[in-house]
């Protein structure tokens, strides 16, 4: 952690440069204008205790320039009661709080490892977050370099690029990216630009002056300003008019827009993250799309596949979903039955997650008695049950009990049962965790225990396949080739 202390009281910095005792921290001091421009430039600073005199400097505002550096600074004012307004005018324009003098080494050293504590929590979280994010965006080996750049460039103000079908996770990826910037405490901003009406477009973005249109009745602030100091993401960004995407490339340019009927220009701290279903590079080539917004808007260019290619993912976001949808229905889910849970994972959603979420909450609405059936799910999704030949195990409505049915299907050659055919308590009601512990113990005595075959007949990866069996508390002998 980078500390700065500003202060034009050389005996003060002396007294701190001596006694300044937490080893977690690289301290940096100052006690007159020269050297601390040098200072701010060359260093990221994440805690900041200047004294009045010195936030202006070279007609800068210092805590401004901070700010633009890193995002996530503390800045501290030290002040004495005869600058007290001019602490009072660095707290409006972004400092967090201020400290009167005389200040000792102790309350600095007392504040400095409260903010320290405050960002080790947030460390804490995102570091569980990742765990979250591993889950739900898929373990699969593109989706983990997915992952890897992501936390490459979150911190970065570098624009990104985010492509795939509709349903994919885009905004989610977006999101993600925001979270984990230094950006994560202020607003994250989504906008679809083809679902707003091409005429409204440049105001809703940008902003317009009273009167600068019809029913203009008062200044409006656009989505930019709205997120100035976050993240901007526009959604479906293929779908901007030429004038619209002129205006983009300027802002990504110079960082400035202007109001719709105004000329006055404004400075905004926004990182923009773009994302689309559509080809742009066919675009260009029929001109739709400007050439030079594009690579703007491509510095980093991340592509989701579709969820059909990350079918590992399709469990958890299913337990994600009826957890999401379970209250908003009023409803408790205690069950998912096997044939519907088959008919989930090999349908191949050409909706991508969207859809399977559609799905999802579709059949806790059918579900009765806390277990979501086959027949809760829509037709077309009950068909991927229906194309082949297994033993499912089934419950029986009409007899109130739980029985096994051999469903029969036709005959796909050479294939092998995918699912066990072991037929439950008649009284029995297992938890979703309880069924997929039964299914990795079944797999292993299929596979006698060869870690190779089992994740490659589950589709998951070694690292999933440990993690399950830790969480599940499943010990492994035998082959673990």
């Amino acid at each position: 952690m980078n500390i700065l202390i500003a202060d034009l009281d050389k005996s003060f910095i002396s007294d701190i440069q001596r006694s300044w005792s937490l080893t977690e921290t690289k301290l940096f001091t100052c006690s007159d204008l020269d050297a601390l421009m040098p200072i701010v430039k060359s260093n990221s600073i994440d805690l900041a205790f200047i004294e009045v005199p010195l936030l202006t400097l070279e007609n800068m505002d210092m805590v401004s320039f901070l700010k633009e550096r890193n995002p996530n600074i503390e800045i501290f004012v030290l002040c004495e009661d005869k600058n007290w307004p001019g602490a009072a005018s660095a707290i409006k324009r972004g400092a967090n709080s201020f400290l009167m003098k005389p200040v000792t080494v102790n309350q600095l050293e007392e504040t400095t490892h409260k903010i320290q504590a405050k960002q080790d929590s947030k460390s804490t979280h995102q570091l569980m977050e990742s765990q979250v994010l591993d889950s739900l965006l898929g373990d699969t080996a593109e989706m983990r370099k997915i992952l890897k750049t992501v936390f490459k460039i979150a911190p970065t103000t570098s624009t990104v690029l985010i492509t795939g079908e509709s349903g994919s996770g885009k905004e989610f990826l977006a999101n993600v990216v925001h979270r984990y910037s230094k950006r994560a405490n202020e607003p994250f901003i989504a906008v679809n630009c083809g679902a707003i009406p091409e005429n409204l477009v440049e105001s809703e973005l940008f902003g317009a002056k009273k009167g600068s249109y019809t029913g203009s009745t008062a200044d409006k602030k656009g989505l930019f300003e709205s997120a100035n100091g976050g993240t901007l993401f526009l959604d479906e960004v293929g779908e901007l008019s030429a004038a619209t995407q002129v205006k983009l490339l300027r802002f990504l340019q110079s960082r400035e827009i202007r109001r719709v009927g105004e000329t006055e220009a404004r400075y905004l701290d926004v990182r923009v993250i773009a994302a689309t279903n559509r080809d742009l590079q066919k675009s260009m080539e029929e001109g739709s799309f400007r050439e030079d917004l594009y690579y703007r808007l491509n510095t980093f260019h991340l592509h989701l596949p579709p969820l059909r290619e990350r079918k590992p993912v399709i469990p958890t976001l299913i337990r994600y979903f009826i957890l999401k949808y379970k209250e908003t229905h009023g409803k408790e889910i205690f069950n998912l039955e096997p044939a519907a849970q088959y008919a989930l994972t090999k349908y191949p959603y050409p909706g991508n997650i969207r859809e399977l979420e559609n799905i999802v909450e579709h059949a806790i609405v059918l579900s009765e008695n806390g277990i979501i059936r086959l027949e809760d799910l829509p037709e077309n999704v009950q068909e991927e049950a229906r194309e082949k030949q297994f033993a499912i195990p089934h419950i029986k409505e009409d007899t109130k009990q739980q029985t096994v049915e051999a469903i029969e299907y036709p005959q796909e050659p050479q294939k092998k049962a995918e699912v066990p055919t072991t037929e439950p308590d008649s009284d029995e009601i297992l938890s979703l965790e309880e069924m997929e512990r039964r299914h990795i113990l079944h797999a292993l005595a299929v596979c006698k225990g060869n870690q190779t075959e089992l994740c490659e007949r589950l589709g998951i990866s070694r690292s999933t396949l440990w993690r399950k069996m830790k969480a599940l508390k499943i010990e492994m002998e035998g082959n673990a080739q």
